[in-house]
């Protein structure tokens, strides 16, 4: 894996030979991985494996033509060949009016914060060290009494560099760490078997959870599934565990992105003035968390990141947008651009959460009478356009304000914008993943039952 700066060096040779081809403007981006992973079942080695790969992604441009080409041989000659490749690709593309790099003018300059993304004792845990927490998250998992088999345990380590660089003048390279633990157990046997998981990823070492509690909470998901019966039919309250509930904000970002309200595919289009949830409910994106799992100081365009509210106080506070988007709806880039070594930048969040209720989720389903307690979601059945909603969901039946039985293979159904309007959140926030929301209520959805 190439250092930011030999990155940065490659990257500007490479807009180098896009000019002698012919290039208008480029840009290209390098993405490095080393990764150590093992993964043990019932005590014993199951597999070992270490990585390494890297890549570089050209963008060229002649006038309003442009082409992407992807390349993981970094030689001399493969880039030069990259580069007239892509020249020739893009005298045959279609003109795009609204294609192009982000304007001079708005990139940001460094030096650019780290935001203690790297860790050295994350990035170097050895095998032995990463057998270790393998073990220990799988041994505390079959120590509990009702788990009956394993389909393992793991560990993982690794670091990830990025740069981009551009023919207008910007550079700039990332370098993180990440280090995760896991576990996969069942509980039960025959035909009543029940499978769960549970697992944690971190930048430091220090603050990954104990691979230990890791696999007790897997062993207790899974026991907690045993015996499942029927859902309920009918409208009701449904609760959306922390585990599942940060689906919703994906659901929420991806009907406001500047390419769904350019192409007009948002049910969101045209609501962006409405109340959208309850007042007082804040969504927030960070991407100059210290350690977070996608904090960065720099788009995929090169344009600065800050920190935003994309929902304040219940209301939407714009879109998220990329410069081409932006051209086409007349706006400005919002740094949310994101970015792979293929195709043109899309849009994503970074540190994603919704911020935290008053009430506890017990406090949430106290005057349930009947409801569903929702703990996994399967298929993606979300309709963008019209936000209708409709899903596989398996959770526990809610019976006058406590958790009852297991239920599985029910379908919940809804439509977004009411989702939205009528979603009420606990006081159990926590940072695990990139996206993260409390516990949520949302009452009024219907679920159905297996007939």
């Amino acid at each position: 894996m190439l250092s930011s700066d030999a990155a940065l060096d490659r990257l500007d040779h490479l807009l180098s030979l896009a000019r002698k081809a012919g290039a208008d403007s480029a840009d290209a981006v390098y993405f490095g991985e080393t990764s150590t992973g093992i993964s043990v079942r019932l005590g014993k080695l199951e597999d070992i494996g270490r990585s390494e790969g890297e890549e570089i992604g050209l963008r060229l441009f002649l006038g309003n033509r442009s082409a992407q080409v992807s390349i993981s041989d970094l030689s001399p000659s493969a880039l030069a060949e990259a580069a007239e490749r892509a020249a020739s690709m893009a005298r045959e593309a279609t003109p795009d009016p609204f294609a192009g790099l982000a304007a001079a003018n708005l990139l940001s300059r460094g030096p650019f914060a780290d935001f203690d993304l790297h860790d050295e004792a994350a990035a170097n845990v050895s095998a032995e060290r990463l057998h270790e927490m393998a073990l220990e998250a799988e041994n505390a998992a079959l120590a509990v009494k009702g788990i009956t088999n394993s389909e393992g345990g793991s560990a993982s380590c690794g670091t990830s560099s990025s740069a981009l660089a551009t023919s207008t003048g910007f550079r700039g390279a990332a370098y993180g760490s990440s280090v995760s633990a896991s576990a996969v157990v069942i509980a039960g046997e025959g035909a009543t078997m029940q499978r769960d998981y549970d697992w944690h990823q971190a930048r430091h070492l220090a603050d990954l959870e104990s691979p230990a509690e890791i696999g007790y909470r897997a062993a207790s998901r899974a026991l907690e599934r045993l015996s499942p019966t029927s859902a309920p039919t009918g409208a009701m309250p449904v609760i959306f565990d922390k585990r599942v509930s940060p689906s919703l904000l994906g659901h929420l970002l991806s009907a406001i992105t500047g390419s769904s309200i350019a192409r007009k595919t948002s049910f969101l289009l045209g609501r962006e003035k409405e109340q959208l949830f309850a007042p007082g409910i804040h969504i927030r994106d960070n991407p100059h968390l210290p350690r977070g799992l996608r904090s960065r100081a720099f788009d995929g365009e090169g344009l600065p990141t800050a920190p935003r509210d994309i929902i304040a106080d219940g209301h939407l506070t714009g879109w998220l947008i990329e410069s081409a988007s932006a051209r086409q709806l007349n706006l400005q880039p919002t740094g949310h651009a994101s970015r792979g070594s293929a195709g043109p930048p899309g849009v994503s969040s970074s540190n994603l959460w919704m911020d935290a209720g008053t009430a506890s989720p017990h406090d949430l389903m106290s005057d349930i009478a009947d409801g569903i307690y929702v703990t996994e979601l399967i298929g993606m059945g979300v309709n963008t356009l019209t936000g209708d909603y409709s899903r596989g969901a398996g959770g526990f039946r809610i019976r006058n304000g406590q958790l009852a039985e297991p239920i599985s293979e029910a379908t919940i159904a809804g439509n977004l914008a009411d989702m939205f309007r009528a979603l009420i959140p606990a006081n159990d926030l926590e940072f695990r993943q990139s996206t993260n929301a409390p516990t949520v209520r949302i009452d009024g959805m219907t679920v159905a039952g297996q007939s």
